[in-house]
């Protein structure tokens, strides 16, 4: 390494003009002056000469100092075994002396030189997240969307410009604060679009003034921004982890050695807890028209009643939507099941395709996830419903003749084209709405499904696997949702299960003994029966009741005369068991 650490000065000559550098006399002072570096480089690939240069130093130390961190850094490749590598740093050297960069840090530069990175070109977050995504090749496209939306909308406008390699958590921060400004501006133009219109449809369409208003008040409902909706915790939380995604994939290419995605704090993001559409809650509703819940399920009785209403009125979804009650597929996975997925003879179905909306646009794809892909039971009722479904199909089909479109598909339109998930979702709505029953989603059908199957006492693996888990702590954290007879009687053993003291516990009321009726009870019973029966006998014969009393009377002391004495019931006792005869009757029932 050839270079040097020299002192000059800006004093000019009194006569010529010129400056004196490093023969001014006063450079031996020690605060005239500054000292300048020059460093001899590693020739250019043309061979070409090159040198690193810096002025200004005010101390020599300052100046050693950087010349020896220079000559670090030019070891880092050695000159002779690797002349590519030396060029590669003195490239990266030209650059800084160039610009009037700090000197490079030797352990970032030497970690960089390692991994085969660029030395003189320093990517940009924007830069690096459009190459990871790139690099996803067996992402499915709803995941790839969601991604782009990420990078587009938020990550990119607000951090795109930041160094890969200056990305610090305070960027982040400030990121995600700003989210929350957004959000407020969001609600507030939101919410004067909302007033703006709602004074709109408060305005008179007769007469002058009122057009004229009404013309003004529309022209500012345009000028205003349109909806827009606010970043919810939930896609906060979904931004960070893309943003984290991707500065793994770049520590693990030696692009980074720290992920500041990984230390960021957000609010915590409550799932919303799926409730039983109970008696309280359905009357609460019908008052105030609130949901206690954006994931709501219907009790075992309500989903009967839905699906009772639905083959009542011979609705043509009737199947689909019983498939989706009790096998819990998602929506998407209901409308793509294919014919030949469904196997009659083992009564199994293969999920192994879904129908996917993107936009308006329906399109197929493999089901959300690997363990989507699975195979489930059905049952002989279901196996009947589906029966069914394909004989009106083939009715259909005929009724269609060539204008009949064969999409394979289990459940489809009148004409066989497959069922738009979004159309089935607006189907749902409006029927759940003429069966007169608590709203839910018609992913709330996948909840009911699993309610009742895990409140059936189904193994939670066997759920799981039914609705396509990865793992049963998902089924146990999204959609188990006890049913409110289930846990009454849980509650109840539960309690059970601890003795208790008689004072601590009251013991429970016995169950009243039957007693036997006393002579006068039986006497009056009897007379009771006697004197209606008389005067149902006078209103039939026509003749008047008090002959007719007393000529039962008479017929009573003859009868009695024959009677031995006794006190109206004899009881006796025959191995053990008691026995107790009634009187014959007196007068015939």
């Amino acid at each position: 390494m050839s270079g040097q650490i020299t002192k000059r000065c800006g004093c000019r000559d009194a006569e010529t003009g010129k400056q004196l550098g490093a023969t001014c006399p006063n450079l031996s002072k020690r605060t005239h002056g500054i000292f300048n570096l020059v460093l001899e480089l590693p020739a250019r690939e043309d061979g070409t000469r090159r040198r690193f240069r810096r002025m200004g130093y005010k101390t020599k130390t300052d100046a050693t100092t950087d010349m020896t961190a220079l000559a670090a850094l030019l070891d880092i490749a050695d000159r002779k075994t690797d002349p590519d590598g030396s060029r590669r740093i003195a490239d990266l050297l030209e650059t800084v002396s160039a610009t009037g960069e700090d000197i490079p840090d030797y352990d970032e530069t030497k970690r960089r030189f390692a991994t085969g990175q660029s030395l003189t070109q320093h990517m940009t977050v924007a830069e690096w997240l459009d190459l990871w995504l790139a690099g996803k090749k067996a992402l499915r496209k709803s995941g790839a969307d969601r991604y782009e939306v990420d990078l587009r909308c938020h990550l990119k406008p607000r951090i795109g410009h930041i160094r890969l390699d200056r990305l610090t958590v305070q960027h982040l921060d400030t990121m995600f604060e700003g989210i929350a400004e957004t959000n407020e501006e969001i609600l507030e133009a939101n919410s004067m679009r909302r007033t703006a219109a709602a004074e709109l449809k408060a305005i008179p369409w007769k007469g002058q003034e009122n057009r004229a208003r009404r013309k003004a008040l529309k022209a500012a409902i345009e000028a205003m921004p349109p909806f827009r909706r606010v970043t919810n915790p939930a896609t906060q939380k979904h931004i960070r982890d893309t943003l984290r995604a991707s500065l793994n994939v770049a520590i693990g290419r030696g692009a980074l050695t720290f992920n500041p995605a990984s230390y960021v704090e957000l609010p915590t993001v409550q799932r919303p807890k799926a409730l039983v559409w109970t008696a309280e809650r359905v009357e609460e509703w019908l008052r105030t028209g609130a949901r206690p819940s954006a994931v709501m399920v219907w009790t075992p009785e309500q989903a009967g009643q839905f699906l009772d209403f639905l083959a009542d009125t011979n609705q043509r979804l009737y199947g689909v939507f019983h498939l989706i009650t009790f096998r819990g597929l998602r929506r998407g996975e209901a409308c793509g099941v294919r014919k030949t997925d469904y196997a009659r003879a083992s009564r199994l179905m293969t999920i192994a395709t879904q129908l996917v909306q993107d936009g308006w646009e329906v399109r197929e794809s493999a089901p959300k996830t690997n363990a989507g892909e699975r195979v489930i039971s059905i049952d002989d009722y279901t196996d009947e419903i589906l029966e069914a479904e394909g004989v009106r199909q083939g009715v259909d089909r005929v009724e269609w003749g060539e204008a009949w479109v064969e999409s394979g598909r289990l459940f489809t339109r009148e004409n066989g084209e497959w069922i738009h998930p979004g159309w089935l979702t607006d189907q749902f709505e409006k029927l759940v709405e003429l069966a007169g029953l608590p709203p839910i989603r018609l992913h709330d059908l996948r909840h009911v499904a699993a309610s009742l199957m895990l409140a059936a006492g189904v193994d939670i693996k066997i759920v799981s696997e039914t609705l396509g888990h990865s793992e049963t702590r998902v089924t146990h954290d999204i959609y188990q949702s006890v049913m409110p007879k289930q846990a009454a009687d849980a509650a109840e053993a539960t309690a059970a299960m601890v003795p208790r003291g008689g004072v601590r516990r009251p013991a429970p009321e016995p169950d009243p003994e039957p007693t036997e009726p006393t002579v006068e009870q039986a006497a009056q019973s009897v007379l009771d029966q006697l004197v209606a029966r008389i005067v149902g006998a006078a209103e039939q014969d026509g003749r008047p009741v008090e002959e007719l009393a007393r000529l039962a009377l008479a017929h009573l002391a003859e009868s009695a005369a024959e009677v031995p004495e006794q006190d109206g019931l004899t009881t006796a006792s025959h191995e053990g068991a008691k026995i107790i005869a009634f009187r014959p009757r007196l007068i015939g029932a």
